[in-house]
């Protein structure tokens, strides 16, 4: 049987993901009858019908929704070869480093100091993520490594690099604020902030108890975190360090006994035999010491 073409595959995705052959036409740059043409020849080499036509509104079959979740994988890994074999090849041995403001900007402080000071280590540039998004850019190879904390590790190696206690963030206003130590039974009735694209697993590591309803705002980064803490509007766990450096008046912070430790983590490809990543993690282990 013939194999699918790249170009078949993507013009696949973008008609299974608009399920409107018109806006996948136009989204992929291309008029609508070569985009009808390539899915149906697609649909001959594989000897299955991908869409069901005999409805109002386009519809996948079966067979094609297992294929759009194939493919997204097929072309993700491909997208993301190009983008380590085209670093790989440039002049100069750089690595491509993300992670999100806070927790890990002392560390990566750290590290590239160190670049600059040994010959033989890695040029790096940082890039600044957003929440939960380093593990789909190292994944995707939009970078080589990341420093991150709770995350979804598929196809990932990973090393911790330390753990530290999580506490309660709350309005200095609010009753719980009156006592010295809580526990995550203390927060069950209180809303708990909720991060925008999230998965099950951040929902869960977030709320700090499974029997705690989210309830509160969408916060997408800290700066929102602490304006909806003020406010009243949510009672959130965040890492030591962050309290650390976020100390405003109408915040109070307060220890948590049975919250499950923040920890920090180095994540790169996984099998992955870069002397310049072995030489970040390694690097990172010190300055996180």
């Amino acid at each position: 049987m013939p194999e699918p073409e790249i170009r078949e595959l993507r013009y696949f995705c973008a008609a299974a993901e608009e399920l409107n052959i018109t806006r996948a036409a136009e989204r992929l740059g291309i008029a609508q009858p070569p985009l009808s043409r390539a899915i149906r020849q697609l649909e001959r080499r594989l000897g299955v019908a991908l869409f069901d036509r005999t409805r109002h509104r386009l519809a996948l079959t079966q067979a094609g929704e297992t294929l759009a979740k194939e493919a997204a994988v097929v072309l993700g890994t491909l997208d993301a070869a190009v983008r380590r074999t085209q670093r790989a090849g440039r002049p100069r041995r750089g690595l491509l480093v993300t992670a999100k403001p806070g927790v890990a900007t002392e560390l990566l402080h750290r590290i590239c100091e160190r670049s600059g000071a040994e010959p033989d280590a890695p040029e790096l540039r940082v890039v600044v993520s957003g929440f939960g998004e380093q593990a789909d850019m190292v994944r995707d190879g939009r970078a080589d490594v990341a420093i991150a904390g709770c995350f979804n590790g598929h196809g990932l190696d990973t090393e911790l690099l330390r753990t530290e206690p999580r506490i309660a963030a709350l309005a200095s206003g609010h009753e719980l604020a009156t006592r010295e130590v809580l526990s995550t039974a203390d927060l069950i009735t209180e809303p708990a902030p909720q991060w925008s694209d999230s998965t099950v697993v951040d929902h869960d590591y977030w709320l700090g108890n499974p029997d705690r309803p989210a309830g509160g705002p969408v916060v997408r980064d800290t700066a929102q975190l602490l304006e909806v803490i003020a406010l009243g509007q949510a009672v959130a766990l965040v890492p030591a360090s962050l309290a650390a450096r976020n100390v405003r008046p109408d915040v109070t912070y307060r220890p948590v006994r049975d919250a499950a430790p923040y920890r920090t983590l180095a994540l790169w490809p996984a099998d992955s035999r870069s002397p310049s990543i072995a030489w970040f993690v390694k690097t990172a282990l010190e300055g996180a010491r």
